[in-house]
């Protein structure tokens, strides 16, 4: 499975976002508050002003002859309102008197609804794109009402300057604390990210990697268990290293050991083996299976040899054009296997190693009789830019449990069942296709049979 690569700047970003985030909420919540309080405030003080400047005006018109006599006298003036900065619309009858002729609003019917009720109304209107508040109210004594419009320009013009500064404030306050949440997240990860470093230089190979223990906090007790961890684990994996070494050294040794001896062997049952028909039966089978386990013994420390090379790094690849249709045909042929294997497929030709492509499929396909017995067959094809070289039998099938485990080197699925394998033929073929640039790869059912893969790039 492949590892998912952890980009510490990642959960940086995240944590500063999360601090200025919160900050943000924060104080916008407080400016927003602030500032619709403030608001509010400012608007029923401004109501206030002119209600109670609303009604006196209101009883001093009352008093004037203006609105008890028709036609009007002329001691009543109502632009005398604007020289007081306000707006005033007298309405008698059917008939507006406005102090200033482009203030003349359609007066809202709920105003006019609740003056005509002998109460005192309000309402805030924007006429030619400035904002007023309306208070309009029946003069005592009168037959007319008197409506008057107080400019809120200024209070507005107040709001406005309140909301710019409590953005730019809320912007500042942002701004502060995406810097200090970056810092912090920082100076906060910054021991995780030495963990990282530390984990990553331990799984290249660096097994004396160790972190720095500072503070006496969580990080400090972080540190010290991974370095207590880091010491049991190149303890350990030192050992395993010396021990798979003196087992490379052992498998060496003994293959060497074994080839003088072995040669002689193989001399003796070649002689015996030209004399078997003149000998008496009853010494005539005990001397053929002798000869077949020198064989076997032979393969064996072939293959010990073999094994032990590729663990040395000593072996090398001698690159050449090969047909694979025709190398697996003629791997079949020497072997004698051409009758009981079925090959087909397509003509592949690739840049590799002969010697071993013929070893793989070899020890493949000797796997698959071995073991499948029936139904084997070998096909030869490609997929996009790779060769492959498939293997398959009809045979019993191989339990899921085994499967990851058919490469180690003398592993046998079944240990009670005994065979001229050695054991090490699956190992060598994938050493091999690795060494090749390529790899195996296996599929089975029980009951079915199962398939053996060789990939191989080409160019």
């Amino acid at each position: 499975m492949p590892r998912r690569r952890i980009r510490m700047g990642s959960l940086r970003r995240r944590l500063a976002f999360a601090f200025v985030l919160v900050a943000g909420l924060s104080a916008g919540a407080l400016a927003a508050g602030s500032f619709f309080l403030v608001r509010e405030a400012r608007l029923r003080d401004s109501l206030s002003r002119a209600k109670v400047e609303a009604i006196v005006d209101l009883s001093l018109a009352g008093s004037s002859r203006f609105l008890q006599d028709q036609p009007p006298p002329e001691d009543f003036n109502v632009g005398q309102y604007e020289e007081r900065g306000v707006h005033a619309i007298l309405i008698v009858g059917a008939e507006a008197f406005p102090s200033d002729p482009r203030f003349d609003p359609l007066i809202p019917q709920g105003v006019r609804d609740l003056v005509a009720e002998g109460k005192l109304a309000y309402q805030r209107v924007s006429i030619l794109g400035q904002p007023f508040l309306l208070v309009g109210g029946h003069p005592p004594n009168s037959d007319g009402d008197l409506y008057l419009l107080f400019s809120e320009q200024s209070l507005e013009r107040d709001l406005d300057q309140l909301r710019n500064v409590l953005f730019v404030g809320w912007l500042a306050v942002v701004l502060v604390a995406g810097l200090v949440g970056h810092m912090l997240a920082r100076r906060t990860l910054e021991p995780v990210a030495r963990a990282s470093r530390a984990a990553r230089s331990m799984a290249e190979g660096m097994l004396e990697t160790r972190l720095p223990v500072g503070a006496a906090d969580e990080f400090g007790a972080w540190a010290a268990s991974f370095n207590e961890m880091a010491d049991a684990l190149e303890a350990k994996i030192t050992a395993l290293s010396e021990a798979q070494a003196r087992e490379r050294r052992f498998t060496s040794d003994v293959a060497h050991e074994l080839r003088t001896p072995l040669a002689a062997l193989v001399g003796e049952a070649s002689l015996l083996r030209e004399h078997l028909e003149r000998m008496p039966e009853e010494a005539r089978r005990p001397a053929e299976l002798l000869i077949q386990d020198v064989g076997r013994l032979r393969r064996l420390v072939d293959e010990l040899m073999e094994i032990s090379r590729l663990d040395a790094g000593r072996e090398n690849v001698q690159v050449e054009e090969v047909d694979l249709l025709a190398l697996a045909g003629a791997a079949l042929r020497a072997r004698g296997w051409d009758s009981r294997v079925d090959l087909g497929g397509e003509e592949v030709v690739l840049l590799s190693d002969r010697r071993r492509l013929e070893r793989i499929v070899s020890n493949l396909t000797g796997n698959a009789l071995e073991h499948g017995g029936r139904g084997v067959r070998v096909r030869i094809g490609r997929e996009g830019r790779r060769a492959f070289v498939e293997v398959t039998d009809g045979g019993p099938g191989i339990p899921p449990e085994h499967l990851a485990h058919l490469f180690e080197r003398f592993y046998k699925a079944d240990a009670s069942r005994t065979g001229v394998g050695s054991g090490l033929g699956l190992a060598i073929a994938r050493e091999n296709a690795r060494l090749l640039g390529g790899d195996i790869d296996v599929w089975s059912e029980v009951g079915i049979g199962s398939r053996f893969t060789l990939r191989l790039p080409m160019p």
